[in-house]
């Protein structure tokens, strides 16, 4: 044990990945930017061998990305401590090492930061952001619809093929980060707009390519990007007034905020929105409770002080 360097390892876990975990083509270059750092700041420290390195090593590399010149952000930070634990333990665990030594290393904290959220009213103006009939207006609708109906990332919605679809069961089946999918309800406004695109919209589209599975498709038949997904949200909000607080993630965010403040389990919502752990979901809880304090705040007589 202990005869291997670290960029051998890390090629060694970034091929792991590849083949046998299967991860994302952008997963993998974020885990290989990340761990080229490392491997760069064990080779200052003099460490030859990945069985060389200690705690201390993995603790000066995090505090190092968080000082010097071009200082990391917390979470950007968090992100390559990650990688670096899936090194060690994939080599703890192809018997490269005798032990993980980051498994104690605690990442850097991070600030609590709520997402942007619409109200109801709001993302009524944002839907309605869409206008005209056309077989682009008609498409776009039915994104919009689709995004804050089932709380879809854009990759996602922009990934749904036509059989994915189920109207009648009223369902819509979305392939999530590291392959993972999950089927989803799709409300009766969303079904609505989807019905209205497929019948007078996407025949004018699909004429104009080679054939794609695709629901949704650009302007030449091709499935739609997600690119110019998130240019038809921002031009609905920028036709709503609404720039300011619309990010990609914004219909997302609204549908979990949303859900909660209406009474569903934040164990349910982790699963509509495809979380793999329900902290994830929990940032969505805060905005409700904020909510909740600002109505209790206003309502109860004995809220406030005289």
């Amino acid at each position: 044990m202990g005869g291997v360097g670290p960029a051998s390892a890390v090629e060694a876990y970034l091929q792991h990945l590849a083949v046998e975990r299967g991860r994302a083509a952008n997963t993998l270059r974020s885990y290989a930017a990340d761990l080229r750092r490392y491997v760069e700041h064990l080779k200052g420290a003099g460490r030859v061998e990945l069985g060389d390195v200690c705690e201390g090593d993995v603790t000066g590399f995090v505090a190092a990305l968080r000082s010097g010149s071009a200082p990391l952000a917390a979470s950007s930070a968090a992100r390559a401590l990650a990688a670096v634990r899936g090194l060690h333990r994939f080599a703890l665990a192809e018997g490269l090492v005798g032990t993980d030594v980051s498994r104690d290393v605690a990442p850097p904290a991070l600030a609590r930061r709520l997402p942007r959220t619409l109200t109801i009213d709001e993302v009524e103006q944002l839907l309605a952001g869409v206008v005209g009939d056309g077989p682009v207006a008609l498409r776009d609708r039915a994104l919009l619809e689709l995004l804050y109906s089932t709380g879809a990332r854009i990759s996602e919605a922009v990934g749904i093929d036509l059989d994915d679809l189920d109207e009648r069961a009223r369902t819509v089946l979305l392939r999530g980060k590291g392959g993972r999918q999950r089927l989803v309800p799709v409300g009766r406004p969303a079904l609505a707009a989807v019905a209205a695109y497929r019948v007078r919209a996407r025949p004018a589209l699909a004429v104009r390519g080679r054939g794609t599975p695709a629901l949704l498709l650009n302007a030449r038949g091709a499935r739609l990007s997600r690119q110019s997904a998130w240019h038809v949200l921002r031009g609905a909000a920028e036709v709503a007034g609404l720039t300011a607080a619309v990010s990609p993630h914004t219909l997302r965010h609204c549908f979990a905020t949303h859900l909660l403040a209406g009474g569903a389990d934040v164990r349910v919502v982790q699963e509509l929105l495809g979380h793999a752990s329900v902290a994830t979901t929990q940032v969505y809880t805060h905005v409700t409770v904020d909510t909740l304090r600002e109505v209790y705040a206003t309502s109860h007589p004995r809220a406030r002080g005289r």
